[in-house]
């Protein structure tokens, strides 16, 4: 599948994927700063941003993907940073071609299975039909008795494009999520991946804790831990702290 992207800046290149019903967009601001120093790659993968749908959605499937992209783009052993979804890609891309990377960043993402928790986002998302509403308010107003956050709605909302004068529609393909949701909260198959990996997570997240560091090492040998004072969203909450981290860790 041929996905969508933007880049910026030049250097080694330096690929970046965003999490589960977000997009490229999401790493804008973060991406100009990297590409003061890299060929910035921000990547759309299937099924959300730009990126073309399909009735199949796995790991396996997103790290083929990421390979094609590579290759179509003649890109040479990139940094790869995924975070949250994108982060199970990254690691999966690790695995399946170990040769083809030079670093991996993993934003708060381990390689546990994970207890389904997107119930009240896909009902969000549910109760909006594209079709039927006149402005971006209205979309939201009928989200707000789900997703109480203001910050999560509007992030949601990034989804909702104008197809047309008069129509909007989803561009994340939230049907097949839902119904893949199973794959895509399973855990990481149990192969090594020898590269060198920066595992950055925050304190305020359960997505990894510390007592779980022994069963990532088993999988990533070489992996070294970074903790932010921040929620999942540890780019977004923590901006400079998780730029200055990747700058300490990757190489020029």
């Amino acid at each position: 599948m041929k996905l969508a992207y933007k880049s910026l800046g030049s250097g080694k290149p330096f690929i970046i994927l965003h999490g589960l019903f977000g997009s490229s967009d999401n790493w804008q601001t973060l991406g100009k700063r990297f590409s003061e120093d890299f060929k910035v790659y921000l990547v759309d993968q299937r099924n959300h941003g730009k990126s073309p749908h399909s009735d199949d959605f796995n790991y396996d499937l997103l790290a083929d993907d990421l390979k094609e992209f590579v290759d179509s783009h003649n890109i040479a052993q990139p940094i790869v940073l995924g975070h949250s979804m994108g982060g199970k890609t990254a690691m999966r891309f690790a695995q399946k071609y170990p040769d083809q990377m030079s670093q991996l960043i993993v934003a708060d993402m381990g390689v546990k299975t994970y207890a389904p928790h997107h119930d009240d986002v896909l009902t969000a998302f549910k109760t909006v039909n594209p079709d039927k509403i006149d402005s971006r308010r209205e979309a939201e107003d009928l989200m707000k008795p789900v997703i109480e956050n203001f910050g999560i709605r509007q992030f949601l909302l990034k989804n909702l494009h104008r197809k047309g004068k008069d129509s909007f529609e989803w561009r994340v393909n939230y049907p097949v999520i839902e119904n893949k949701m199973e794959e895509i909260l399973a855990a990481l198959p149990n192969k090594k991946a020898e590269c060198e990996t920066l595992f950055i997570y925050g304190s305020k997240s359960d997505y990894i804790s510390p007592e779980e560091f022994d069963s990532i090492r088993k999988i990533f040998p070489k992996a070294k831990f970074e903790e932010l004072p921040t929620g999942h969203w540890i780019h977004a909450e923590d901006p400079d702290g998780f730029y200055a981290a990747v700058k300490n860790f990757v190489t020029l």
